[in-house]
Order: structure tokens, then sequence, then C-alpha cells
């Protein structure tokens, strides 16, 4: 299992959260506290928005452990943005570790990230294939379950994404999710898929927390949400809101000790940030 984290709200540099918070993300890329394998060092990836630039957003991956990549040091400290992405990998058994599988992967103005994996992925994998348009057929690059899962995603919403409502997003996530699981239905395979999603076009968020077994906890999901996540006597916390969110932050795990600034994602939820942060969470049937 992986650890990812996205951010919306208010202009902030990425170290505040990368680096800087007392269990950053770069932390859990070796200091894990909610999984059994501390480390996440297969790899990382960060994916920003800049839409004064451009509506597609700028990625940087590497297949160097976070811990030890100095790029990602100077840059992070140095780049502010209104809302970005970021994870460190664990690859699964077996994965091969290159730059075309380190999250987020990027098409268009979409950001996808996965914790978690699908089960069986081989025995669905050539279905899963066939079932693509063109498009999004020839957009895959590497060989992980989750960039495939992001194909099946844009797949589901359509051939014209730059025409699409919130309801499509949310019911294409949805669909996704019940594609997959419908392909392992077809195949036998009953072992448990982890799909803790992650994906942005830029304006909405879109998260899950979902295992497909019913006695098996889905990996860890969090969300934090407030007026600014700032240092408070020379700690990082998410100040309350004066009225309504103006950070949100989604996190495998809590990126600080005080755990009443973090809500658990309850299991098989989707979480959805609308462009406003207004914050629903949604039973994935």
């Amino acid at each position: 299992m992986c650890r990812f984290l996205v951010y919306k709200g208010r202009e902030m540099l990425m170290s505040d959260l990368l680096l800087k918070a007392e269990q950053s993300l770069v932390m859990q890329s070796y200091q894990a506290k909610e999984r059994k394998e501390p480390l996440n060092g297969d790899g990382f990836g960060v994916g920003w928005y800049a839409p004064e630039v451009d509506p597609v957003p700028a990625v940087f991956t590497s297949v160097q452990p976070a811990w030890s990549n100095r790029n990602l040091f100077r840059l992070s400290e140095k780049i502010r943005s209104t809302h970005f992405f970021a994870h460190v990998r664990a690859a699964s058994e077996g994965a091969f570790v290159s730059e075309f599988n380190c999250h987020p992967f990027q098409y268009e103005q979409f950001l996808w990230m996965h914790n978690g994996r699908i089960a069986g992925f081989p025995r669905i994998k050539r279905t899963l294939r066939e079932s693509l348009h063109d498009d999004y057929y020839d957009f895959i690059q590497g060989t992980t379950d989750s960039e495939h899962a992001f194909a099946v995603f844009l797949n589901q919403l359509g051939g014209h994404l730059d025409d699409y409502t919130s309801d499509d997003l949310r019911d294409a996530f949805l669909a996704t999710i019940q594609q997959l699981r419908g392909w392992q239905d077809q195949a036998g395979i009953t072992e448990p898929s982890y799909l803790n999603f992650a994906v942005s076009d830029g304006f909405s968020v879109l998260a899950s927390r979902y295992v497909s077994t019913p006695d098996i906890a889905p990996p860890s999901l969090y969300i934090s949400s407030g007026d600014r996540f700032e240092i408070h006597e020379g700690k990082y916390r998410m100040s309350a809101p004066v009225r309504h969110p103006e950070a949100v932050i989604i996190a495998s795990e809590p990126l600080t000790a005080e755990r009443s600034d973090w809500q658990v994602v309850e299991r098989n939820r989707l979480v959805v940030v609308s462009p406003e942060l207004h914050i629903q969470q949604i039973p994935i049937p």
C-alpha cells in the first residue's frame, strides 16, 4: 500500500505538507504509521495546478525514495499552489519501479492516484484494455493496475472531457469501481481489492475509501478542513473555519498528532469536494 495526500484551498507552499508537518508525506515515505510495512520508497510524484498559466497540471515524478530526492525538497519549498496531489509509492510484489509507474497520473486536466491494489489484475487486464476508447488505450504508458483504472475512469466519463458536470464526474467514478468489480466477478476473483482512488480536474476532488470484501478494513483515509493549515505554537494545525472551509486536506494518514483536526472517512465511501470546498461523503454500492 502507498500513501497519498490531496490539498485544495488557500494558496500554500507544498513543503508545508510534504516536508514540514509533524507526520509529513516525506515522513510517511519511511515511517508510515497506519500500515504494517512503514516504507514507501519505490518512487514518488507530485502534481499541482497553476491555472494562471495552464489548466493542465504540472507533474514531477521520480523512482528515488522521496526522503532522498534533493529536487523534491528544493522545489516544494518554492512552489505555491491552491491545489496539489502527492504520492509516495510502495510497489506491489513483482511490479516494475519506473517513472511510468509513479503516481499521480495525468491526462489533460485530470490527476489520478491510487492507494491499494486491484485483485487478480492480470486476469482482467485484457478485458479492461479491450473496453477502452483508442485515446485512453494509447494513453497508458506504464504497467500498473492504478493507471489502467484511471483509463477506465476516463472511458466512463466519455469522449468529451471539456463538456461534463460534477454529477458526471461522480457517476464516472462510481461506475469505474462497479466496472472493475464486474470484471472480477466474471473472472471468479474473490480476493479483496483495495480501491482508494483520488481524482481531480482542477476544480472538484473525488476520493474513495473502499475494499471489496466485507470482513476486511479498507486502507486508511482522513479529511481535515478549516480556515488554513498553518503553524500554531510551533506545530502545524488546521485552524477552525470562520464560516465555511477555506482549506481541505485528504490524506492516507493524519499529517499531525492533533487527532481532533482529522476526520476518518467511513468504510466504502466516496468523498466529494466541490470547487467551493463543500464536502460530501457518499456510500459506494
